[in-house]
Formats: structure tokens, sequence, C-alpha cells
């Protein structure tokens, strides 16, 4: 199930909403049906690499941080 963020266009409330199927959201805030769904980005989850940005090292050099 999709996890998407949505900006209502009635009172401009932002959430998130996890779709089931073909279900419709309303705002939870005015119970309005005209959303607007945001582009979001997905998480990544990272193992080893940078301390300070997760960059795996083997990646091509990292960053300036992990470089430094």
């Amino acid at each position: 199930m999709p996890l998407y963020e949505y900006a209502c266009r009635g009172c401009g409330h932002q959430f998130e909403y996890l779709v089931c199927g073909h279900e419709k959201p309303s705002c939870p805030a005015c119970g309005g049906k005209r959303l607007k769904k945001k582009l979001s980005v997905p998480a990544a989850h990272g193992t080893g690499g940078c301390d300070s940005c997760g960059v795996s090292s083997s990646s091509g050099g990292g960053c300036r941080s992990c470089r430094t």
C-alpha cells in the first residue's frame, strides 16, 4: 500500500494518506475531496557509508565531508 502526500485545495491542509486499492482520500481537516497529490521523495535506507550523509564510499567517492 503506497503512502501519498496530499494538499487540500479547499483549506490548504497538507497530509499523508495510506492508499488501499482504489480508495479516494478526503481532507482530515475539512472533509474536502478536492485534493492535489504532491510530489514526494522516496525514503532510502542505506547501510554503511559516511557518518555525515550515509553515502557509501564504494559509490564513487562519496560526498565532500566523506573525502576530507
